[in-house]
């Protein structure tokens, strides 16, 4: 498919040359102090929702060159079952969604092997929530302009409530993290990530629902975009994650 959209931002001192350091060492220092974390929660993932361990889904990442949205693989430990219904299908999120996978997602812990990405640079510290790729081709042009920075563990909107505001708040504080990228404000977000997600938890779902709304489906319900419009963006997401 021709790339449709072409996206360039000017990075300043600190993103490009020290937050990539800054990452690799955040990540080892993690690994290195909680590796029996991770090695308790694969056990308990193992033994309450069986196997396999780790859930994976393709994310938008960082433009290339060409300013061309890369699609890499995220990783997290699972917290739904594989429960289906009589034709194959998968139950909806909230009929798979347990209450050990509740927790994992209240303290935030299921996000933990996305340190291994950090760690192979497709994603960062800190930086604009990896939403799904079903979401990005619903995006608009300024919108995607989140994407010339790398997808980050937490940022802006995580720490401004989470998945309990709305799609357009959410992609609002992801531009305008991106406008000035500095240390002191990755460090104030770390700080508040910490006492959002473990402290006071809040905005892990979306309003009334085991998991947040996509986009296009929020778009779509609130008549922001047609039936056709729907379709069609669905079905270009499809094709992206079968050309990556």
């Amino acid at each position: 498919m021709k790339n449709e959209i072409w996206l360039h931002r000017r990075m300043g001192f600190y993103e490009k040359y020290i937050k990539r350091a800054f990452d690799i060492i955040f990540a080892l220092l993690v690994i290195f102090l909680f590796s029996w974390l991770y090695v308790l929660l694969a056990i308990l993932v193992r033994i309450k929702l069986g196997s396999p361990i780790l859930f994976t889904q393709h994310r938008p990442g960082l433009v290339d060159a060409q300013g061309k949205e890369s699609i890499f693989k995220m990783y997290k430990f699972r917290t739904m079952t594989e429960e289906r219904d009589i034709n194959g299908c998968l139950l909806p999120d909230e009929r798979r969604l347990t209450k050990f996978g509740r927790w994992l997602r209240s303290t935030s812990l299921d996000e933990l092997p996305e340190v291994f990405n950090i760690l192979e640079g497709t994603m960062s510290v800190v930086g604009p929530r990896p939403q799904l790729v079903r979401d990005m081709v619903f995006m608009t042009k300024d919108q995607r302009m989140r994407h010339t920075a790398r997808p980050g563990l937490s940022g802006l909107a995580q720490i401004n409530g989470r998945n309990a505001i709305s799609w357009e708040e959410k992609l609002g504080w992801d531009i305008k993290y991106i406008q000035k990228i500095s240390f002191k404000e990755d460090f104030r977000i770390i700080l508040r990530t910490i006492t959002k997600a473990f402290i006071k938890q809040e905005g892990i779902t979306g309003y009334n629902m085991a998991t947040a709304e996509d986009y296009g489906d929020y778009l779509f319900r609130v008549g922001k975009i047609t039936l056709k419009e729907y379709e069609s963006k669905q079905a270009k997401a499809k094709e992206l994650l079968i050309t990556n």
